[in-house]
């Protein structure tokens, strides 16, 4: 194998990778931060590193630090970073260019950052692998179709001509991990390459990517807040925080035997799909969770009372369908068929009051279609929903009464924040829409009561969205929903943006909010985790059927469909055999 920029030689005793004392700093004008304090550390030929730290921790600059893409005005301010025994820190421009991509790949959280939506699929690798390898056009398409078939992309031949968006996200991020081999590199790069993925899918990314350097021998540094997924892919584990290395060492090391406070809060905050608590032993909201005192006990889940017999919330044959035709003119003279996509087919369920629902599933099986029929946001085509009795989409006289009564809290909180208002503005909006308070004092004490509620300050609602973190959007978005005192809140995926420590915090203000109010949730998730430690109750849904539902213990545990027990095998397991035993056998 020849290239434009001959690299040495791998020497198996070298490691591909050796990071030593590195200071990240950036200029502002308030003086100098320091955003990576002395990180230092190895990764072998062919071993995986996994990264993990809440945001903020610094991981992603670590991985930006040895690619040479600090954004500005950041830049290393100590340290040397060597790739197979030769300095790359010093270098620049050019010289920087033939390292980046030949020598180290990279792969990203979203894969369609990554692709240029007006390319083929086949135009990405056949351009990169020209780049950096000295081959003919027939010879980097063959080497692109390898590749694809490599990751398991199915029927390569024909889908090598095909754009971005005709693939689905975990094809995507495969295609976005075949382009980081083009070159056949030393290193590979991975950030949150499967944050956003469903759990069936990440598990399949999982595979590739671990298949893929162990059969390469190629170095990796695996970037997440998952556990679950370090447990599965990595060899060795790198816990950060606040750009410090906090430990290093083998997987099963660090997550049974974890030596810092920071770290046993971290393993602390992850829910089990095998067993419920009813609060998370981690620190409450504010304080430090490095601090070993703040850690507090776990508390177990005791048998519910028994809910009303009556249901809040009557699910009866819910069916929506969406007309994807092209209009009648093309029809006709094409003589296409209309196309229907069926996205909930007759689901029924009930929600006991005071209890909650999960409903789980890929995406596409129809969650949010039957989420948004219950909320009113979106007209069923067939089938009711009764709350308390009431029809929800039937006469508009009582379903007015009802808008009180309902909530929703989405998955992204700064999208359903209006970034121009202040918070107390944004929590008063419902109150004030619905017509709940008499006087703009009675809703300035709703808003600072709902506020206080989510264990926030009345004078934080001066401030704008912007300037609070990515937990804290999410509880006042919880603070909106119960300013007008509902009895019944909708919650897609309300906890998907967050890091471990602060969703274990939300989902616990979530329960201590059920139990002092009364509140009978719906939970859409597609973290079975976060199902089975909230939910009393559970659905699974696939191609917008509910094929199965009972209790959480009885279908997480005893799953009698096969696609329920296809979801359950494919959670990431922090309790399996080490990764590299694992590997070792495979």
């Amino acid at each position: 194998m020849s290239a434009r920029d001959p690299s040495p030689e791998p020497d198996r005793e070298t490691p591909v990778l050796r990071v030593r004392g590195l200071d990240v700093a950036f200029d502002t004008h308030r003086g100098t931060m320091q955003v990576l304090d002395g990180v230092s550390f190895e990764i072998a030929p062919g071993e995986i590193l996994g990264v993990v730290g809440e945001s903020g921790a610094g991981k992603s600059m670590v991985g930006a630090a040895v690619i040479g893409l600090v954004p500005p005005p950041g830049r290393i301010a100590g340290g040397t970073v060597e790739l197979h025994g030769e300095r790359i820190d010093t270098l620049r421009g050019e010289d920087m260019r033939r390292v980046r991509g030949r020598r180290i790949g990279s792969v990203f959280q979203d894969p369609l950052t990554s692709l240029n939506p007006v390319y083929p699929i086949g135009r990405h690798l056949i351009e990169t692998i020209r780049t950096h390898l000295p081959v003919s056009e027939q010879e980097a398409r063959r080497r692109a179709l390898a590749l694809l078939a490599d990751v398991e992309i199915p029927d390569p031949e024909s889908r090598i001509d095909q754009y971005p968006h005709q693939f689905s996200g975990g094809m995507r991020q495969r295609v976005a991990i075949a382009l980081a081999l083009c070159a056949e590199p030393q290193l590979l790069i991975a950030d949150e390459p499967t944050t956003a993925l469903d759990v069936s899918v990440q598990a399949q990314v999982i595979r590739v990517f671990r298949r893929v350097c162990r059969e390469r021998g190629t170095a990796a540094m695996l970037i997440t807040h998952d556990m679950g997924v370090i447990a599965e892919a990595a060899d060795r584990v790198m816990v950060m925080y606040r750009g410090r290395v906090l430990e290093t060492g083998p997987v099963r090391e660090i997550l049974d035997r974890p030596r810092e406070p920071y770290t046993r809060a971290l393993m602390a905050a992850i829910p089990s799909v095998h067993a419920r608590l009813h609060r998370l032993p981690v620190p409450e909201i504010g304080a430090d969770i490095a601090v070993a005192a703040a850690l507090p006990p776990a508390q177990v889940e005791t048998a519910a009372a028994p809910a009303d017999s009556t249901p809040l919330i009557r699910v009866q044959g819910l069916s929506r369908a969406f007309d994807l035709s092209a209009g009648w003119l093309v029809r006709t003279l094409a003589r296409q068929p209309k196309k229907v996509l069926h996205a909930v087919d007759d689901v029924s369920f009930d929600i006991a009051r005071g209890r909650t629902f999960g409903l789980v599933g890929e995406s596409g099986s129809g969650k949010s279609t039957v989420a948004r029929m219950i909320a009113g946001l979106t007209r069923p085509t067939a089938g009711t929903v009764h709350f308390d009795g009431i029809d929800r989409w039937g006469d508009a006289a009582q379903t007015a009464a009802l808008r009180r009564r309902f909530q929703m809290i989405f998955q992204d909180p700064y999208a359903s924040l209006n970034p121009r208002w202040r918070v107390d503005r944004l929590i008063a909006e419902p109150v004030e829409v619905l017509g709940l308070a008499a006087s703009a004092e009675e809703t300035a004490e709703r808003v600072a009561e709902a506020l206080r509620r989510v264990r926030m300050s009345p004078d934080d609602g001066r401030r704008y969205p912007h300037q609070f973190s990515g937990g804290q959007r999410q509880r006042i978005a919880i603070a909106r929903a119960l300013a007008s005192q509902p009895e019944f809140i909708v919650c897609d995926e309300p906890t998907s943006s967050l890091d471990v420590s602060v969703q274990a915090q939300v989902l616990n203000l979530m329960r201590d909010l059920q139990d002092e109010f009364g509140l009978t949730y719906l939970l859409i998730s597609h973290n079975l985790a976060v199902i089975r430690h909230m939910c009393d109750d559970v659905g699974v849904m696939q191609r917008g059927r509910l094929v199965e539902q009972g209790s959480a213990g009885e279908v997480l545990d005893a799953p009698k469909h096969a696609y329920t027990r296809a979801l359950m095998a494919a959670v990431p397991d922090m309790r399996q055999a080490p990764a590299a035993a694992v590997r070792a056998t495979a």
